[in-house]
């Protein structure tokens, strides 16, 4: 029998941002070695850090609170994309999922405070997070983490149903009021255009809270002309509030980024074992199904990567 090359599936490919190095490659799809001709799925298990292995959890950080990724379902228990994949990895892992609710802000301090073992929560791979830097590109002085990437999503504006000020671009909120959540890479981005509007002679007023849901509560309102949000939150929001008669999502998506599992730096093996348990979803099938259930499928990446958001 001939033996074909290795090959990643054929999905969408991972932007720029998110490439993969020869090295990852290698390490995500377990080609060359001894690992390509052993099970898949005994490779995996066999990656997973003694803790966890002998613990037979892995404890996983999140703020329920950002539908369709993460949130509450009617039963009260953790409902979503980001629940729906840990919960395959952890089949994958041949651990016990377990989701620890955690304020947003609140999950890299955790993780690195060893409150749970991962965080998994919408959260974007960024160098500032990876590497703990200020809004001055310094660093901060507190540890940063590792991601494993596993969705790509851009940042969408939404606003009230039929679009009463005519918002469709960054420049367009100048001189007005936005709501978003803190500590997201959508105040980042306001953050950049807070200085934007200054220039312009339109000071930009940034209303930050706790929950995604405070912030659009504010847009529905009209106290803010705008919110901010990763696209299938948006488009999630635009779709159920109201049966569709509260909001809607206006302009082109921005700043497409890759959502990344945060892992301690410290913990490469375990850093290591997720990213083959999420590169193992990929190439079964699983993860499709997941995408598909909630309607995510535009964000599918290729395989897991490795710190690949810039």
């Amino acid at each position: 029998m001939h033996h074909l090359p290795c090959l990643l599936p054929g999905r969408r490919a991972l932007p720029a941002a998110a490439a993969l190095t020869t090295a990852s490659a290698l390490l995500l799809t377990g080609c060359g070695g001894q690992e390509a001709s052993k099970d898949p799925a005994d490779v995996v298990k066999a990656a997973v850090p003694k803790a966890q292995r002998s613990a037979g959890v892995l404890r996983i950080g999140s703020d329920l609170n950002y539908a369709p990724v993460e949130f509450r379902g009617a039963d009260g228990k953790p409902d979503g994309l980001d629940p729906d994949l840990a919960n395959a990895l952890g089949k994958v892992l041949d651990l016990r999922v377990e989701i620890v609710d955690t304020p947003f802000d609140k999950l890299i301090p955790g993780l690195n405070g060893r409150q749970f073992d991962v965080a998994m929560s919408a959260i974007s791979d960024t160098p500032q997070r990876r590497d703990a830097l200020g809004e001055d590109g310094k660093p901060t002085g507190q540890p940063g983490v590792d991601f494993v990437d596993y969705f790509i999503a851009g940042t969408s504006i939404i606003v009230q149903k039929g679009n009463p000020k005519g918002i469709r671009t960054l420049d367009d909120i100048c001189g007005r009021t936005v709501a978003l959540q803190r500590g997201t890479t959508q105040d980042e981005i306001i953050g950049r255009q807070v200085a934007a509007c200054s220039r312009q002679g339109k000071p930009l007023q940034v209303h930050r809270f706790d929950s995604d849901s405070q912030a659009l509560a504010e847009v529905a309102a009209g106290t803010a002309v705008a919110g901010f949000n990763d696209f299938p939150v948006a488009a999630y929001a635009a779709k159920t509030t109201d049966d569709g008669n509260r909001f809607e999502v206006t302009g082109s998506q921005s700043q497409s980024s890759p959502y990344g599992i945060a892992v301690n730096k410290s913990d490469t093996a375990l850093r290591d074992a997720v990213a083959k348990g999420l590169d193992q979803l990929i190439r079964s099938g699983e993860y499709d199904k997941i995408l598909a259930k909630w309607n995510v499928s535009a964000g599918a990446a290729q395989a897991a990567a490795i710190n690949g958001g810039l």
